[in-house]
């Protein structure tokens, strides 16, 4: 015979009993109202006429033998008058055997179909082992743990629709005992056992398999929870990591609302809102449709819809419900939404706005084939999980976000705002051909028509600074170099020591009359291959010397090895120097483009160089206006001015004192710039164009015409050009600076010696006036200069 512990594996060894129901019948049977002290007699004549119904048994073939006598016992339990009304069974406790149910549990299972096989969905084994202790621990031993947690039958209805059903135990006729398997439980073990719930090893430990005694049975209370389930899965699926990715996002996705909305072949479609452009786009990912759009990318809103959904949608942020599509469609003679719904079969759409702090974000589309399935009425049960869609759309929306600026920082680095939305457009295409399965590219990014501003605040012969600062490192460290071998001579006079002297003699001869660029790296090699293992070896052999070595170990730099005093002093003043103006050019560069967008990029080198463009195609609006670019230049050269005082003012702060030279390059035609995916910067298109950056790279080494001086000086500014008109209009912009005493008023203009491929440049160099920080008075260069060594 079949018994209930067969393939069931639990601390509780079962057994079907109705002893404590029958200890209730015993306390009624002096009652004093006659019908139920009679009832109450019959039930227990019952017993007396079958004692193993109050004994107990584990063999499942007598549930059907008792059967009749069974259902007399439980007919208090289970009313007729309540048994088309009531959820209800009674069963065995953690074990699906159902021996007595309402009828309306019976009519609920046999529309699942025959080979539907009842579970509790949402516990595993193992957490119905550890109920089963738990169980034992409350009634056996005392000890109070909760473990309640809500359970659920999901049942399919006669149409597929997954139902929810909660289940709610009462254990009530419910008895266990503790038998010879059983083991002694202490608070201690309790204690460990809280501590670990997720080790079936140690519960199994405390409680064997079959080391209590169950008998009796529970009454199964459920009711329909599919609503509220639904909500919850919903919320679930929403919130899954990865969803247009997913393969089974949308299926789930469907099955959910099917369930929630109770209409089986109910489909579910997004689209998004642009505000800017007032248009629908598709949400791209697997399984994800939309039938507003249909086959359609991206569609403006006038186009799809119409007055009454446009006004309700967009306008009024409300649901739109169509009850009959086929209807609809007639009465507007075929405008859409409509046409687009019936040319595709459907029947009946609820469309709802998806808002966030009153903006759209998109809509939600609720399709079926079958009219008057979707209507307003069922549009308000939207109301209940709006929020949770809601929140799922604003953290997408930040997800592709954060995946657009990942795109363009990944293909293309940091890009400015002024030109961010031109990156933005195409990491939105990008991501389309991603999801539609396309080898996704990267379009090339150009704008045409806009106009170049260049200009620099260099280091003045920071080259021959820096091989200085070289130079006086490196004579440092072959100094204190000698002056060990030297002491070393005088304890072994050794020939080859003498060698080592005459070649840094010869070394430092070198750096003085002959230092170039490869000077330093031979100097570091012979340094670190025949000087430093000499020391090595005389650190161990001749202690006397120790302290000499190790002395000249501490004048060097851990990293380098070599000495780095003076062109580290060098290094952190361009460093401070780049710091300071970039930090300034920054600043300053906010009010301008709130003047008018313009594209703006630096760079650090030996000082801060700046690149400018200008033009509509880069606003994306029709305004621009060569005012504005005479305003950016305008701007250009009284900023430059500016980052000249601030470096005189900090100067004496730096541990190297240096001297700057700003020049402005003027070029009048507009040129395209492309973004090199390659290079990770914007460039100049066209032959033509090109001689710009030709220029731009060669003008700062020009020399005067006729002379062998730099155009760029110290304490002025200057500012090339080619074309007469540049000249007419910076002239007037220095004038007017000169009004402000930004600029001296002596200036001058000369032409350029030739460069390679382009002639016929000038510049006008005009002296920066200068502020002291002691008075009000403002100086010249050479005047300031004076100044700041009295």
């Amino acid at each position: 015979m079949s018994k209930l512990t067969k393939d069931y594996i639990s601390p509780l060894r079962l057994k079907i009993s109705f002893n404590k129901l029958l200890e209730q019948y015993e306390q009624l049977i002096d009652n004093d109202d006659e019908i139920v002290a009679e009832n109450a007699r019959k039930m227990l004549a019952i017993a007396k006429e079958y004692p193993e119904l109050r004994d107990g048994f584990e063999e499942l073939e007598k549930l059907e033998l008792y059967k009749p006598q069974i259902a007399q016992l439980l007919r208090d339990t289970f009313s007729p008058v309540l048994t088309n009304n009531e959820i209800k069974a009674a069963t065995i406790p953690f074990h699906k055997t159902i021996f007595n149910s309402s009828s309306r549990f019976k009519k609920i299972v046999e529309e699942a179909g025959k080979d539907f096989d009842l579970e509790i969905t949402n516990m595993s084994d193992d957490q119905f082992y550890i109920m089963g202790c738990v169980v034992a621990l409350q009634m056996c031993h005392g000890y109070k743990l909760d473990f309640r947690r809500p359970f659920y039958f999901e049942i399919p209805d006669q149409n597929g629709i997954t139902k929810y059903y909660r289940i709610l135990y009462n254990a009530d006729f419910m008895e266990v005992t503790a038998n010879k398997n059983a083991l002694p439980i202490t608070q201690d073990d309790v204690d460990e056992l809280m501590d670990n719930f997720e080790n079936i090893a140690l519960w199994k430990e405390k409680f064997p398999v079959d080391s209590y005694d169950s008998r009796g049975f529970i009454i199964a209370n459920m009711f329909d929870a599919t609503a509220d389930v639904s909500i919850s899965n919903i919320k679930s699926t929403l919130i899954k990591a990865d969803k247009r990715q997913s393969e089974n996002f949308m299926t789930d996705f469907h099955g959910v609302f099917q369930s929630f909305f109770n209409i089986p072949d109910l489909q579910v479609g997004f689209s998004v809102f642009n505000k800017e452009e007032q248009t629908f786009e598709r949400v791209y990912g697997k399984g994800i449709k939309s039938y507003l759009l249909f086959d359609k990318d991206q569609t403006s809103c006038n186009d799809i819809l119409c007055k009454g959904s446009y006004g309700a949608l967009i306008t009024e942020k409300t649901y739109f419900a169509i009850s009959d599509v086929d209807k609809y469609y007639k009465m507007s003679n075929g405008q859409n939404p409509y046409k687009a719904l019936y040319e595709n079969g459907i029947k009946s759409v609820v469309f709802a706005p998806i808002v966030f702090e009153d903006e759209l974000l998109g809509i939600i589309e609720l399709v079926s084939k079958k009219a008057r399935m979707l209507n307003s009425v069922v549009a308000h049960k939207l109301e209940d999980i709006m929020p949770f869609i809601v929140s799922s759309v604003q953290r997408s929306k930040n997800e592709e976000e954060n995946e657009i600026e990942a795109i363009i920082q990944r293909e293309c680095t940091s890009i400015h705002p002024s030109v961010y939305w031109r990156f933005e457009k195409e990491a939105k295409n990008f991501i389309k051909s991603e999801y539609k399965g396309e080898k996704p590219v990267f379009s090339n990014i150009s704008f045409d028509n806009v106009y170049p501003l260049y200009g620099q605040i260099d280091i003045k012969g920071s080259s021959d600074a820096r091989n200085q600062a070289t130079k006086f490192d490196l004579t440092e460290q072959l100094n204190a170099a000698k002056g060990v071998i030297e002491a070393a001579v005088e304890f072994e006079p050794l020939p080859i020591y003498d060698q080592l002297s005459y070649q840094i003699d010869r070394i430092l001869g070198g750096i003085q009359n002959f230092f170039q660029v490869d000077s330093e790296q031979q100097i570091s090699e012979f340094l670190h291959s025949e000087v430093h293992p000499l020391f090595e070896h005389l650190e161990k052999k001749r202690s006397d010397l120790y302290e000499k070595v190790e002395n000249y170990y501490k004048l060097l730099d851990d990293s380098l090895g070599l000495v780095y005093k003076h062109r580290k002093d060098y290094d952190n003043t361009v460093s401070m120097v780049n710091q300071r103006m970039a930090e300034l050019l920054d600043e300053k560069q906010k009010g301008a483009q709130e003047m008018y967008p313009h594209y703006f990029e630096r760079f650090k080198t030996d000082g801060v160089e700046h690149n400018m463009y200008i033009g509509e195609s880069i606003t994306k609006e029709d305004s621009f206006n060569p005012l504005y670019l005479r305003n950016l230049r305008l701007w250009q050269l009284q900023v430059m001015c500016e980052m000249e005082n601030e470096y005189y003012h900090m100067r004496s702060d730096f541990p190297m004192q240096l001297d700057v030279a700003s020049m402005i390059l003027v070029f009048s035609s507009p040129l395209s710039i492309s973004f090199r995916m390659d290079e990770k910067q914007f460039d100049v298109d066209g032959t033509y164009n090109a001689r710009y950056e030709v220029v731009k790279k060669r003008v700062d080494k020009a020399i005067i015409k006729g002379t062998t001086k730099r155009i760029t000086e110290k304490g002025k500014i200057t500012i090339v050009y080619a074309q007469k008109s540049d000249e007419i209009e910076y002239l007037d912009y220095i004038r007017f600076l000169q009004s402000k005493n930004y600029l001296d008023k002596r200036i001058e203009i000369v032409e350029l010696e030739d460069l390679q491929g382009v002639t016929g440049l000038k510049a006008i160099r005009a002296d920066v006036l200068y502020s002291s920080d002691k008075d009000e008075k403002l100086y010249t260069y050479n005047d300031l200069m004076k100044e700041l060594e009295a």
